[in-house]
């Protein structure tokens, strides 16, 4: 039985779920649930109501980081996403919590849910808000992230981590939302993210995710 993703294809966290079952050669099958109107049943996976969930056989678990690191665990035969030791080890879940709960509300829900999920909705986009984040909070992050990248194509220098993974899946999410990074002011990392983009693993979800972008009607 293979394992399954529920979640929505342009959740950047159902993304990196899904990049870390690629990276790692994991077969899975993504069954669509959508943030809200969700069906009763997608309790008993997640009783918090959020995507992703996984399912692996009778294990049921939520939380992309938990995934993660459950698939790390249960696949040592795999390639390595945490990292050689503690030491690495502990700075991948570092850099991943970093993208999840700093970037993620900047890129995704200001800049993607204004540009993108609101426009579905019939909302207005605060484009207010959108500019505060672009240009008052983001900088003080991928200032941080170019320092911390410096010049190895990876964050554990030669060898692709969760936190590349992370990192790279929240600025799809601002990418879909019409803003890339400013590459004179932060070349490393933009450099970063498109070895990231144009990598075997993402090029297997960007064509979903941009055909799910053409079906709800989003302007790039």
């Amino acid at each position: 039985m293979s394992m399954t993703v529920y979640g929505a294809p342009l959740s950047p966290f159902v993304r990196k779920v899904c990049l870390c079952l690629i990276e790692k050669g994991l077969d899975y099958e993504l069954e669509v649930v959508m943030p809200f109107g969700q069906p009763d049943w997608f309790r008993e996976l997640n009783p918090l109501g959020r995507i992703p969930a996984f399912r692996d056989g009778d294990l049921k678990l939520a939380d992309s980081s938990v995934i993660c690191q459950y698939l790390e665990e249960r696949h040592p035969e795999r390639k390595s996403l945490y990292g050689a030791d503690a030491q690495q080890r502990a700075s991948v879940r570092w850099l991943e919590k970093y993208a999840d709960y700093e970037l993620a509300p900047l890129c995704t829900f200001t800049v993607f849910r204004n540009r993108v999920l609101k426009a579905t909705m019939g909302q207005p986009c605060d484009e207010e808000k959108v500019q505060q984040a672009l240009q008052d909070k983001l900088p003080n992050h991928f200032d941080y992230l170019e320092t911390t990248l410096g010049d190895a194509p990876h964050f554990l220098g030669e060898q692709l981590s969760m936190a590349d993974l992370a990192v790279a899946s929240q600025l799809v999410s601002m990418e879909h939302g019409g803003e890339t990074l400013d590459g004179a002011r932060w070349p490393k990392l933009t450099a970063h993210y498109q070895r990231l983009k144009a990598g075997a693993a993402m090029q297997q979800l960007l064509p979903r995710e941009l055909r799910t972008l053409e079906k709800i009607g989003a302007k790039r």
